[in-house]
């Protein structure tokens, strides 16, 4: 079988599943959630072993250290995937929800009721575990699945498949066995099959989505964060604040990539950067401005105020996590009002741009567009919405 008819075959089968799962009641769901938790505890040393493979192809092939970072299935890691998958399992339910109700004078009463996206296809690089927190938030909101993963994590989510497998779920969560980029293309094609695409990746793999698709994709290109350090911060919460978003996890695109300092300030916190910089093996670049690093490297510029600090974001982010540090509350309230971006924080690290971390249980992603999803898409993010419309035999007049 041909890739065109492979994915053809899939998307099918996943609309036939998507019809079935819409019918689930939470009950229903949440038991399919624990029981993938439990098989993935249970197939545990086979899918651990694969990721050992798949390490080993990376560093053979010279991948880089943030790469390398974001496929490793650590024991902490993998805990967390089950726990999250557990966790998904506690949460509300949004499909079903009445978002609003009215009545009408003409007698009929509208009511707007959350739904099932249909099918969903998500194209992910690197992290086995984005395999099983999409699955479990699909699951949960009666969304049918296909994903394709990287070649780099291939054993993996081939073993994290047949584990989601064991558990029951049919055909609605299938994995694309294939590493050809030809699969991609087809699956943002399938009109008709596949409701929505989302891309889990680099700028490259994004774009090039994006410009094959003729479904919907929800997307962020990249991940260019800023923390913005006032005349009225506190030092050491600024220097803590940026850290936390530059060293935690370089590689993660809630990061910290650009560092901006109030031009009076800079004679007095720029030696404390760069003493942590130095301490933290953290390289500083200047008129860099838009670079999205990955690892320890970060750019620096100075900024005659707040608003100078506003205007440069706006120009050079990716629209993603911002941050402002000042005990002036004022400027925090302008700040926030006015970066346009899908999250902006005040005195908290950029980190926290994650579903986890907002109450949504695991993600499928963050979205910097602004139809339909943006930030930190969790359960309501993945599902849209109808009108029932109910009356005793009115017509318009």
């Amino acid at each position: 079988m041909n890739i065109h008819d492979t994915i053809l075959s899939m998307a099918t089968k996943a609309r036939a599943a998507s019809a079935g799962l819409a019918k689930k009641t939470t009950a229903e769901k949440n038991a399919a959630l624990l029981a993938i938790a439990d098989s993935l505890e249970k197939n545990r040393a086979s899918i651990v072993a694969a990721n050992g493979i798949d390490l080993a192809h990376a560093k053979e092939a010279g991948i880089s250290p943030a790469m390398l970072d974001r496929l490793t299935l650590t024991p902490a890691r993998f805990d967390a995937m089950v726990a999250g998958v557990r966790h998904v399992a506690t949460l509300p339910d949004p499909v079903g929800e009445t978002i609003w109700t009215r009545e009408r004078p003409s007698g009929i009463k509208i009511r707007k009721v959350r739904v099932p996206l249909g099918v969903i296809a998500v194209v992910f690089e690197s992290r086995p575990n984005v395999f099983i927190d999409t699955a479990a938030l699909c699951l949960k909101t009666g969304n049918a699945v296909i994903l394709r993963g990287g070649k780099e994590a291939i054993e993996s989510n081939k073993a994290l498949a047949a584990a989601v497998r064991d558990a029951g779920v049919g055909d609605a969560v299938q994995l694309v066995e294939t590493t050809d980029h030809a699969a991609v293309t087809e699956l943002v094609r399938a009109v008709g099959l596949v409701d929505v695409a989302i891309p889990r990746g680099g700028e490259r793999l994004i774009r090039a989505m994006c410009e094959a698709a003729l479904v919907p994709v929800l997307k962020h290109y990249k991940g260019v964060c800023h923390i913005y350090v006032d005349d009225k911060a506190d030092l050491a919460m600024a220097l803590s604040i940026l850290d936390n978003a530059k060293t935690q996890r370089p590689g993660v695109c809630n990061a910290a990539e650009c560092l901006l300092v109030h031009e009076k300030l800079a004679p007095m916190f720029m030696p404390m950067v760069e003493a942590w910089a130095k301490d933290k093996g953290v390289t500083l670049h200047e008129n860099e401005a838009g670079t999205e690093y990955l690892s320890l490297d970060i750019n620096v510029a100075k900024v005659a105020d707040y608003r100078a600090a506003i205007d440069f974001i706006n120009a050079n982010s990716s629209h993603h996590s911002d941050c402002i540090v000042t005990n002036d509350e004022a400027r925090a309230a302008e700040f926030l009002r006015d970066v346009d971006s899908a999250a902006v924080y005040h005195n908290v690290s950029t980190r926290f741009t994650d579903g986890g971390e907002f109450g949504m249980g695991a993600e499928i992603g963050i979205s910097t567009d602004k139809l339909h999803a943006r930030g930190p898409m969790g359960l309501e993010e993945l599902t849209t919405y109808k009108y029932t419309v109910t009356g005793d035999g009115v017509i318009r007049s």
